[in-house]
C-alpha cells in the first residue's frame, strides 16, 4: 500500500499530462481540414503540385513514425529524462516550421519546394513530440490503474484539441473574405486573356492580402498554444526512469518482433478493415472544406459546418464508450461507422441545403467519433492475444501501434495525393467563384461515393477479425491466470532465496 501510495499520480500531474497530446490534435485538425484549399485558393498553387504536397507531407509523416521511435529506443537517460529532452527541444523549431507552412513566400518560382520543406519539416519534428509523449505513458507510474487514468484524462483533452483546432483555425479564417474570380466559360476565347487581366486589376486584391494574414494570425494562436502546453507538461509531469525498469530477459529484437507482428491474423485482419474505415473519413476531411464552397455554395459558412462535425464527435465519445462496453466493440463498429452511409448519401444526392447539411455535419461527427474511439480500444485486445500466442515474446506493444499508425498515415497520403490530382483533371479553377460541373461532380464522388465503397469494404473485413466479445473474455481470463502463475513462481523464488539466505 505504501508503495502503491508512492506511485499515485496527483489530478495536477494526471490534467499537465493529457495537456501535452493537444498540440498533435489541434495542428493536425487544422492542416487536415484547411491545408488543400489553402494551397490551391490562396497559395494559388496548381493542383498537381498541391497533390504532390499532400502525399509526399503525409508519405513521410508515415516514414518518420518508426524512424523517431528507432532512435528513441538508443537515447541515453538525461539529468531530464529521456523522452523530455526530444519533447522540449523540438518545440520552437516545430512551432517556427508550422507558421511558414501559412505564409505565402513573395517568390515566383519555388513555391512548392517552400511548401514541401516546411510542411515536412513540421511533420518531423511533431513527431519527435508525440512520439515520446505517446511513451511517456509508462514512465509517469509504475502502476497499471494510474497509467490507465491519466491516459482517459489525455483522451479527453485530445478530443478537445480538435474541436479547438476546427474553432481557432475556422472562425479566424472564416472572418476574412476570400476573394474569387468570376468563371471566363461565358466570355470569348480571343478576349479570354484579356478579360482575366481586367479581372484581376478591378478585383479587391487586399481581400486575399487579408485572407493570408488571417491564415498566420491562426498559425501564430495555435503556434502559442503549442508552446504552452509543452511548458506545461514538461514543468508539470516527472519523467520516473525506475517506472520503465524491465526484467531481467532480454526482450526479441525489433526486426523478428516485427515478423512476428505482421504475421498475427488478428493484426492484420484489424489493420486492413480500419485502413479503408479510416481512409472513407480522411477522404471526408481533406474535400470537406471544397464541397461546402464550391458544390453546395456555402462559402462562409463551411467553417462553422466543420466545427458542428467536431463538437458532435466530441459529444458522442462518451457514448461509444458505453455502446462498446454495453454491446461489443465488433458490434459498436458496424453500428457507429455504418450509421455514416445513409447521411452521405442524402448530402449528395439533395439539393444544396443549409438546414441539412447541417444535419449531415452532426450525424457524420457522431461516426467520427465512433472511428476515432475505436481502434485505439480494440488494437490492446489484439496485443492480448498476441501475448497469449507467443508468451516468450514480449515488448512488442510500439510495433502494433507504431505501424498501425504508419499504414493509415501512408495511405491517407495516396488518397489525399489522388484526390487532388483528380480535381486537376477535373478543370479545377483555383480562386474561382464557381467550378465547373466536372469538378462539382468530382467533389460530390470524394465526399460521398467513394467514402461509402470504402466503409462498406472495411464492414466486410471487418467480418473476418476473429476477436469477438467472447474470444476477449477468455483471452483476458487466460491472460490473468499466466500473471497469477507468473506471480506465484517469482514469489516461490523469493522465499526459496530467503531461506537459503
Amino acid at each position: 500500500r505504501l508503495q502503491e501510495s508512492r506511485e499515485r499520480l496527483s489530478v495536477c500531474s494526471k490534467l499537465c499530462y493529457a495537456v501535452g497530446g493537444a498540440p498533435y490534435q489541434i495542428t493536425g485538425c487544422a492542416i487536415g481540414f484547411f491545408l488543400q484549399i489553402y494551397l490551391l485558393d490562396v497559395a494559388q498553387l496548381d493542383p498537381f503540385y498541391a497533390s504532390i504536397i499532400l502525399f509526399v507531407g503525409r508519405a513521410w509523416d508515415a516514414v518518420t513514425d518508426p524512424m523517431v521511435g528507432f532512435f528513441i529506443s538508443k537515447t541515453p537517460w538525461t539529468r531530464l529524462g529521456r523522452l523530455m529532452p526530444w519533447i522540449i527541444f523540438s518545440t520552437p523549431f516545430a512551432v517556427i516550421s508550422y507558421f511558414l507552412i501559412w505564409f505565402v513566400p513573395d517568390i515566383s518560382s519555388g513555391q512548392v519546394m517552400w511548401y514541401l520543406i516546411f510542411y515536412c519539416t513540421f511533420q518531423t519534428l511533431v513527431t519527435c513530440f508525440h512520439v515520446p509523449y505517446s511513451a511517456l505513458t509508462m514512465f509517469i507510474s509504475r502502476e497499471q490503474s494510474e497509467r490507465d487514468s491519466a491516459t482517459a484524462y489525455r483522451m479527453t483533452v485530445e478530443v478537445l484539441g480538435t474541436v479547438l483546432g476546427t474553432a481557432i483555425q475556422g472562425q479566424i479564417v472564416g472572418k476574412a473574405d476570400t476573394p474569387c474570380i468570376e468563371s471566363l466559360l461565358f466570355i470569348g476565347k480571343t478576349n479570354s486573356s484579356v478579360a482575366m487581366e481586367e479581372l484581376n486589376m478591378t478585383h479587391d486584391t487586399g481581400s486575399l492580402t487579408d485572407t493570408r494574414n488571417a491564415y498566420m494570425i491562426a498559425a501564430g494562436v495555435i503556434g502559442g498554444l503549442y508552446i504552452l502546453c509543452a511548458v506545461i507538461l514538461s514543468v508539470g509531469v516527472r519523467e520516473k526512469r525506475e517506472s520503465s525498469e524491465l526484467q531481467s530477459d532480454e526482450p526479441v529484437s525489433f526486426f523478428r518482433g516485427l515478423k512476428l507482428v505482421m504475421n498475427h491474423g488478428a493484426y492484420i485482419k484489424l489493420i486492413a478493415g480500419f485502413l479503408f474505415t479510416s481512409l472513407a473519413f480522411m477522404l471526408l476531411e481533406g474535400n470537406f472544406a471544397l464541397f461546402c464552397t464550391y458544390t453546395l455554395g456555402f462559402r462562409n459558412e463551411f467553417q462553422n459546418i466543420l466545427l458542428a462535425i467536431m463538437l458532435s464527435a466530441t459529444l458522442t465519445i462518451p457514448f461509444w464508450q458505453w455502446f462498446l462496453t454495453r454491446f461489443g466493440k465488433k458490434t459498436a463498429v458496424y453500428v457507429g461507422i455504418s450509421s455514416a452511409i445513409p447521411f452521405l448519401i442524402m448530402v449528395a444526392v439533395l439539393d444544396s441545403n443549409l438546414i441539412v447539411t447541417y444535419i449531415v455535419a452532426v450525424a457524420a461527427g457522431i461516426s467520427v467519433a465512433a472511428a476515432f474511439l475505436l481502434p485505439w480500444s480494440m488494437l490492446p485486445d489484439v496485443v492480448d492475444d498476441f501475448k497469449l500466442q507467443h508468451p516468450d515474446s514480449r515488448g512488442h506493444e510500439a510495433i502494433f501501434f507504431s505501424f498501425y499508425v504508419f499504414f493509415t498515415k501512408f495511405t491517407s497520403g495516396v488518397s489525399l495525393g489522388i484526390s487532388t490530382l483528380s480535381l486537376d483533371f477535373a478543370g479545377y479553377q483555383t480562386r474561382g467563384c464557381s467550378q465547373p460541373k466536372e469538378v462539382n461532380f468530382t467533389l460530390k464522388m470524394l465526399v460521398s461515393a467513394v467514402p461509402v465503397v470504402l466503409i462498406l469494404l472495411g464492414l466486410l473485413l471487418f467480418k473476418l477479425y476473429p476477436i469477438d466479445e467472447e474470444k476477449r473474455r477468455k483471452n483476458k481470463k487466460a491472460l490473468q491466470d499466466l500473471r497469477e502463475e507468473s506471480n506465484s513462481s517469482s514469489e516461490s523464488d523469493n522465499t526459496e532465496l530467503a531461506s537459503i539466505v
